[in-house]
């Protein structure tokens, strides 16, 4: 059974390059396009990691980040902001938000498979 990971995004077109994306470096997908519905999935599925937007509509990626730690089933779960904040300073004050991983868009196939390999490795 391949790895879950839980992607969060509301631009179609970066959630249709990570589903594109991770189903070709071999793991299993899931998406939600809002806060809430990753919340809700996240609960659910038990995924492996997830992959977090900052700038969601209603609840925002920190918001987000917040309630997913708040779950005990999901505190060891690494969750990974993907942004398009690249200012400096911007990864490390998510990294002292909590998030354990940052990637910029735009999504660089060969970086998000550096990324997914290092947390996902055993």
């Amino acid at each position: 059974m391949s790895i879950r990971i839980l992607i969060i995004e509301d631009d179609s077109a970066s959630m249709e390059l990570m589903l594109y994306l991770l189903k070709s470096f071999g793991y299993t997908p899931i998406f939600a396009f809002n806060a809430e519905d990753g919340l809700r999935l996240a609960t659910s599925v038990s995924p492996g990691l997830i992959l977090c937007d900052i700038g969601l509509p209603g609840m925002s990626g920190a918001t987000l980040l917040r309630a997913l730690k708040q779950e005990p089933a999901l505190r060891s779960v690494p969750v990974v902001a993907v942004t398009a904040m690249a200012m400096e300073g911007d990864e490390a004050g998510l990294l002292r938000l909590g998030f354990d991983g940052y990637m910029s868009k735009p999504i660089d196939p060969d970086k998000l498979q550096a990324a997914l390999e290092g947390f996902l490795a055993p």
